[in-house]
């Protein structure tokens, strides 16, 4: 089918009687101008010329309403005082009633309101997660997004034959280098498990090494147990090229949780918790209800509780280490009350998200939750809905840090190298949306109007004004397809993942990121069993 004929919007039409001749010039003309602005759309951006960048202020939709807000915020205060949390360590236990708590004779842990405004008025503020690159250093203050990776999927999705297999630490390194070429990916905590390293400690270390040898941006992982705490710092301290330099530019994040909900503290999280923050690790609180089944199950209640737990995490931290940056990670999931399975690509979902973007900023503490979460299968028209609704939502909420943002299938167990391709693109999109609309003088566009429609050709095409905006105010997809019917028949009917498999083979067969000395790398495999082997990583 032809393409409809855009009448009386050409600036190259032919004068009257011109002939064929003229009319196949002014083809040629058309496709070359359309070619050249496509060749201007595929080159590199420069930075202060992006229309989208990491860090941009969300904030505008907020779920709750002030009174919510506040209704929230007294109802986990009281659950603090009235109910507390069980199952703290005893180091804990010194730790919180050190600062004011009170242990009860049930062992519950019971912390004053007056104890957590002590405390919110100590917290970190505007910390900074460093890569790294410093150019992917992400400065998590009011509103500004970062969209990234998490979870602990123990499948690999595989698009081309449609199963599910065990993840491995050859998977998780490909996905830490596939995420150091994506644009709109902006960290890279880990999404999956290394089921084939069978020894904890050597998971969490090869988890490690393979997430930091991956990518330069700033990485997220979690601990076992507190006794891998030492030799996981030693080997970040070679990475980072010495313990000062580590403490300087800490570039590792953990992802703790250090609660087990309902209200009760996950005793070997605590530890681990702990130790990291001896070592100078910056720590994600993260509490992780699943509503109708360890969360109430209304939206609110499930905030509440979410938001609870995450207050307790900010007395026990700066009771420990005042200031320590923390981030308040209230993630609450959504169950579908009909079967109690977890449904991560609901509505119900983003909207949990959402509000609890609005709690972080009342609190005006670093916050982060999950978003992007498919209960899909594979990568498919489900899966787009699911991952855009709560990615688009997180975004427009102003929340700092959307975890497991791209990649993750089937409710958290399986993780989709294509879907962290194509994700790129639809991140770039939300992303759009985050940004919003701007209203300027020249955005109002009234000059613009007047040279178009008075004497003008009657059409903006190649108007100053849109070609200018061409590149700073509009994002284009990399892989999603816009072509016209017939432009698609032409170029050979071109399948979405068809193009996400051919990007992934081309980017891991011939992209390996060497910001790790090769001396460094040798010294760290003499040192700890390191299971990449060396030519796995291009060396």
């Amino acid at each position: 089918m032809d393409e409809p004929k855009a009448a009386d919007t050409r600036t190259d039409q032919p004068e009257e009687g011109s002939g064929d001749v003229g009319a196949a010039a002014c083809r040629s003309r058309r496709a070359g101008g359309r070619a050249a602005r496509q060749a201007l759309r595929a080159a590199p951006l420069a930075e202060d010329v992006r229309p989208i960048r990491p860090g941009l202020s969300g904030g505008r939709y907020q779920p709750l309403s002030e009174a919510g807000v506040q209704r929230i915020h007294e109802a986990a205060l009281t659950a603090l005082e009235e109910i507390g949390l069980a199952d703290a360590p005893p180091s804990g236990v010194a730790a919180l009633t050190g600062a004011g708590a009170v242990q009860g004779v049930d062992g519950r842990i019971r912390i004053p309101r007056a104890l957590v405004e002590d405390m919110l008025a100590v917290a970190a503020r505007n910390i900074t997660l460093c890569g790294q690159d410093p150019r992917h250093d992400m400065h998590l203050s009011g509103s500004r997004v970062h969209y990234g990776t998490a979870g602990a999927a123990v499948h690999m999705v595989d698009v081309e034959g449609r199963v599910y297999r065990d993840s491995t630490v050859q998977d998780l390194y490909d996905a830490a280098r596939i995420t150091e070429t994506l644009d709109n990916v902006h960290f890279f905590q880990r999404p999956m498990v290394c089921r084939d390293v069978t020894d904890n400690l050597e998971m969490d270390l090869n988890t490690i090494y393979a997430c930091a040898r991956g990518t330069t941006k700033h990485v997220g992982v979690s601990f076992v147990e507190a006794s891998h705490i030492a030799p996981s710092m030693e080997l970040i301290h070679m990475l980072a090229g010495g313990e000062d330099k580590w403490r300087a530019r800490p570039f590792i994040s953990n992802s703790n949780c250090f609660v087990v909900p309902p209200m009760k503290f996950a005793t070997e999280s605590c530890l681990v918790m702990e130790e990291l923050i001896r070592a100078g690790m910056p720590v994600l609180l993260l509490s992780a209800g699943q509503a109708g089944a360890t969360a109430p199950a209304s939206i609110a209640g499930a905030i509440v509780q979410a938001v609870a737990e995450c207050l307790a995490g900010v007395v026990y931290v700066n009771a420990i280490a005042p200031g320590h940056p923390a981030i308040f990670g209230t993630w609450p999931f959504v169950s579908d009350l009909r079967t109690g399975a977890m449904s991560g690509g609901s509505g119900e979902q983003a909207l949990l998200t959402a509000g609890c973007a609005q709690m972080h900023r009342f609190y005006g503490l670093p916050g982060g939750a999950a978003a992007g979460i498919a209960d899909a299968k594979l990568p498919d028209m489900q899966a787009g809905w699911e991952q855009m609704c709560s990615n688009v939502m997180a975004g427009l909420a102003g929340l700092n840090m959307v975890y497991e943002a791209v990649g993750m299938h089937a409710s958290l167990l399986g993780f989709c190298l294509e879907s962290l391709i194509l994700g790129d693109d639809l991140l770039g999109q939300a992303e759009r949306c985050v940004r919003g609309i701007e209203v300027t003088e020249d955005a109002l566009s009234l000059d613009a109007m007047r040279a178009v429609c008075l004497g003008g050709p009657g059409h903006y095409l190649g108007h100053d004004q849109t070609l200018a905006l061409m590149q700073r105010d509009y994002v284009y997809p990399r892989l999603g397809d816009r072509t016209s019917p017939k432009e698609w028949v032409e170029k050979g009917r071109p399948d979405l993942i068809a193009r996400a498999v051919a990007k992934k083979r081309e980017i891991l067969e011939g992209f390996f990121p060497m910001h790790v000395a090769h001396e460094t790398d040798k010294a760290i495999r003499a040192r700890f069993r390191i299971h990449l082997p060396q030519e796995a990583v291009g060396l």
